[in-house]
C-alpha cells in the first residue's frame, strides 16, 4: 500500500510554500503524491498589512484540526526560522496536539523538514534541532535529507545555498526579496523524492 504522505508548511512571503511545491514535485517524481496544508495565521491582518505580508494561497487548506494528521504516514514541514526556533504560527499548532500527545496518535509516523533563514548562519540547523524535542514527545521517526542522494548539491560550494543534510532550505534575505534559488529546488525535489521512496519501504498494509 503506498504511504500517505502530507506536507505542512507556514510561509509569510511565499518562501517555504515555493519549497513545498518543489518537495511535492519530488514526491511526485517517485511515483506518490501529498496533500498541501498550511498551518493557522495568529497574526491580525492589520500587521500582515504593515509587513507587506501577500495574501495566502487559498487553494492550500488551512489545517486547523491536529486530527487531520493522523490519517498520513508521513508529515514534511516546512518552516521559517524565528530565531533558530519554529515561529509563534507553528509552535500554536503544536501546542493544540496534547489529545494526540496523550493518545499516541502521531507515534511511528515518519517526518521530515525544510526551512528558511534571512541568511546564512540563520538557524536552518537548529531549527532543524529544535524540532527533534517535539519529534521525540510524539513519536515521530525523524527522516534526514542526508548526503547519499543529494551530495553533489550539498557538497556544491559555488554560490550560496539553503539546505543540509538535515533537509532542504533556502535564504530570503533580511526583506524577503530573495526567493529559493534553482539549485536549492532542486534540493527540495531530491528530498521529497528521497522521503517519498524511505516511507514506501515501509509496510502499511
Amino acid at each position: 500500500m503506498a504511504p500517505k504522505i502530507a506536507i505542512v508548511f507556514y510561509s509569510m512571503y511565499g518562501h517555504i510554500k515555493t519549497l513545498a511545491d518543489a518537495e511535492l514535485k519530488g514526491i511526485k517524481a517517485a511515483g506518490g503524491d501529498a496533500d498541501l496544508y498550511q498551518v493557522e495565521e495568529t497574526l491580525p491582518q492589520e500587521v500582515l498589512t504593515k509587513m507587506y505580508a501577500p495574501a495566502k494561497d487559498s487553494s492550500v487548506p488551512t489545517l486547523s484540526d491536529p486530527k487531520t494528521l493522523e490519517q498520513y504516514d508521513g508529515i514534511l514541514f516546512g518552516i521559517p526560522t524565528r530565531y533558530g526556533n519554529f515561529p509563534a504560527q507553528f509552535k500554536a499548532f503544536w501546542d493544540k496536539t496534547g489529545g494526540q500527545w496523550q493518545q499516541g496518535s502521531y507515534w511511528g509516523k515518519y517526518a521530515g523538514v525544510f526551512i528558511s533563514t534571512a541568511s546564512q548562519g540563520g538557524g536552518q540547523e537548529s531549527t532543524a534541532l529544535a524540532c527533534m524535542s517535539t519529534f521525540a514527545h510524539h513519536g515521530f521517526i525523524y527522516v534526514p535529507l542526508g548526503y547519499k542522494t543529494a551530495f553533489p548539491l550539498l557538497a556544491d560550494l559555488s554560490e550560496a545555498r539553503g539546505g543540509s543534510p538535515w533537509g532542504a532550505g533556502t535564504y530570503s534575505a533580511a526583506d524577503g526579496s530573495r526567493m529559493p534559488s534553482a539549485k536549492e529546488l532542486e534540493l527540495a525535489e531530491a528530498q521529497g523524492k528521497a522521503f517519498y521512496e524511505a516511507v514506501s519501504k515501509v509496510n502499511f498494509a
